[in-house]
């Protein structure tokens, strides 16, 4: 009898744990829209962009590159480093093409920072954030 209570206890603990251990679903807080795969041409996503704190100037990214807020960059959570994209400011139609380099934005709700340089050609830093279309361009471009 304590060895069939010992082997329960065992296979519960097993079980919780394995539970426990599973890949974390995460919901999006925007739905993308396009194509299935976030890396090829036609991944559309809209959603609320923001901008790089000076305090990011010439610190290292995600990809490895050194971050320089004069150059056309963001970040994205997902989408392959490399990636071009087209960032559209829902306010006033104005576009900027970046490149993907860095993991981010970390606050919920937002899909992507931009560098200070390519914020400001879309839009006013004091703005702060803004609402974005972000399209995936074909790497011949």
């Amino acid at each position: 009898m304590r060895f069939a209570l010992k082997a329960l206890v065992v296979i519960l603990i097993s079980a919780v744990m394995w539970g426990c251990s599973s890949a974390q679903h995460k919901t999006p807080s925007t739905k993308p829209t396009g194509t299935s795969s976030v890396s090829q041409p036609g991944y559309v996503e809209t959603g609320k962009a923001s901008f790089y704190a000076n305090l990011h100037q010439a610190k290292k990214t995600a990809s490895g590159e050194i971050y320089d807020h004069k150059l056309s960059t963001a970040a994205h959570k997902k989408l392959p480093f490399g990636t071009k994209l087209k960032v559209t400011n829902l306010a006033n139609g104005k576009t900027v093409v970046v490149k993907v380099n860095d993991r981010g934005p970390f606050i919920k709700g937002r899909i992507l920072d931009l560098s200070k340089s390519a914020f400001s050609s879309i839009a006013s830093v004091s703005a702060g954030v803004i609402e974005v279309k972000i399209e995936v361009i074909p790497a011949n471009n």
